[in-house]
């Protein structure tokens, strides 16, 4: 029986570990019911029943992907969301980007080619 008690104990311990760290790492209006000021209160002085019912009433409802004010949604490709990123509008526009694409890898190639000249 005195180990029972013991693994309860432990087992009380954690949760109210748990609940102390969410309740303070919670941002102040995600916190139902109770200003987070008080749900901290409520947790630290009774700490089986607080962390209970904190989960149960206070803990905010995490909604899948609800971006905040500072944050947006993740785009299906985030590779075409950059900024400055080069969309052509038409056929030439694409062309002359991939003669320039062309252009560059052949100087880096070249740049290449010297540097491994040079070196050997």
């Amino acid at each position: 029986m005195l180990y029972f008690g013991g693994l309860f104990g432990v087992i009380t311990l954690a949760l109210w570990l748990f609940c102390l760290v969410d309740v303070i790492t919670t941002d102040e209006g995600d916190a139902r019911h109770l200003p987070k000021f008080g749900w901290l209160l409520i947790v630290l002085f009774f700490p089986l029943v607080g962390s209970i019912v904190w989960l149960v009433a206070g803990r905010p409802v995490r909604a899948a992907a609800r971006p905040r004010s500072y944050e947006r949604g993740m785009p299906a490709f985030p590779e075409y969301d950059r900024p400055g990123r080069f969309a052509a509008t038409d056929a030439e526009s694409d062309a002359e980007f991939l003669r320039r694409c062309r252009e560059r890898a052949e100087e880096q190639r070249r740049k290449a080619r010297e540097a491994e000249g040079e070196s050997a």
